[in-house]
């Protein structure tokens, strides 16, 4: 259906990807199995379902898989909340993260809604 590689989005949410390592990396020790690998499983789903959803013969079911983008990201918001509470990562860590995922998010929610059209 689409090339899932020129999607500004996918190219976002790869650079995205390598933010949350980033930060996840600086985790203690104890999360590598929990808020870790959480964060970092969810930053991840948000383009592996754009790539999957590319792959779907229809507008509709390529829509489905760009929703569980969009819950990826509401989701990588809860893990940067989370992690500022632990005190895992500073405000300014925080800010940039929460813009950052807002910011997918709202693309995705734009490209939803352009195949709905």
């Amino acid at each position: 259906m689409h090339d899932f590689r020129k999607l500004d989005v996918y190219k976002r949410s790869l650079l995205f990807t390598k933010k949350v390592r980033r930060i996840t990396r600086l985790f203690p020790k104890v999360e590598i199995h929990a808020l870790t690998s959480q964060y970092n499983r969810a930053a991840d789903s948000i383009a592996l379902n754009i790539a999957e959803g590319t792959g779907n013969d229809s507008k509709r079911e390529f829509a489905k898989f760009l929703i569980y983008s969009i819950r990826s990201g509401y989701e990588c918001g809860c893990c940067a909340d989370i992690a500022a509470v632990q005190k895992y990562i500073s405000k300014n860590e925080y800010d940039e993260i929460i813009i950052e995922t807002n910011e997918i998010v709202s693309m995705l929610i734009g490209l939803k809604r352009s195949l709905e059209k």
